[in-house]
C-alpha cells in the first residue's frame, strides 16, 4: 500500500491533482481543504490512501494525517464511500465533521450532499466512541478558573478521554 507520494505537481484542481515522481505521473482525488492547503506550491509530500477494486485503482490524496485519518474512520462506516467521504471533507473540514459527529449533530451531517438521515445517524453510532478517544481532536482547552474539576477534565482530555463522557462522569462524582 502506498502511503505518500513526494513529487511535483504538475496539474491541480479543486477536485484532483497530479503528481510527478519518479518519471510517473499520479492522478490523486482530493478534498478542497487540502486543495486549499496546497494551492499555489510546487512540490508536495501527499498522504494517499489507496482504493483497489476490481474495475478501478483510486488514489486519494490528504495534506495532513488527521484529514487521512478522518477520512478512513468515515470509509469504514456501511453507506460511505470514498467518493462520499471525499464530498463531506470538502463541504466541511475535518475538525467541523468530528465535533458534529462528537455532538451527536445529525442535521449538520445530513446537509452534506450524498448525506441522507439513516447514514448520518450510522455515522455519529459507528465514529462517536472511536474519535471520542482520540487525543487530538483538534480542541485545546484552556481554563481560567482552577477548580478541581477544571483540573481532571483537563487532565483527562489531554489523556484522551472523551470530553462529554469526562464531564458526564465528574458531574457523577461530584453529585
Amino acid at each position: 500500500m502506498i502511503d505518500y507520494i513526494k513529487g511535483k505537481i504538475t496539474q491541480i484542481t479543486p477536485t484532483f491533482l497530479t503528481v510527478e515522481a519518479g518519471d510517473i505521473g499520479y492522478f490523486i482525488n482530493i478534498s478542497l481543504t487540502t486543495f486549499a492547503r496546497l494551492e499555489g506550491v510546487s512540490e508536495c509530500k501527499i498522504l494517499v490512501h489507496e482504493v483497489i477494486r476490481e474495475d478501478a485503482h483510486q488514489l486519494f490524496g490528504f495534506a495532513d494525517k488527521s484529514e487521512r485519518d478522518l477520512f478512513r474512520h468515515l470509509i469504514s462506516v456501511s453507506g460511505v464511500g470514498p467518493g462520499t467521504a471525499r464530498v463531506m471533507l470538502s463541504s466541511l473540514n475535518p475538525d467541523e465533521i468530528e465535533k458534529a459527529i462528537l455532538g451527536s449533530e445529525v442535521n449538520v451531517l445530513k446537509a452534506l450532499k450524498g448525506i441522507g438521515i439513516k447514514t448520518a445517524q450510522r455515522i455519529i453510532v459507528d465514529l462517536k466512541d472511536k474519535l471520542g478517544k482520540q487525543s487530538g481532536t483538534g480542541e485545546i482547552f484552556l481554563f481560567t478558573d482552577n477548580t478541581k474539576k477544571e483540573e481532571a477534565l483537563s487532565a483527562l482530555v489531554m489523556l484522551g478521554f472523551g470530553k462529554s463522557a469526562v464531564i458526564k462522569v465528574l458531574d457523577k462524582i461530584i453529585r
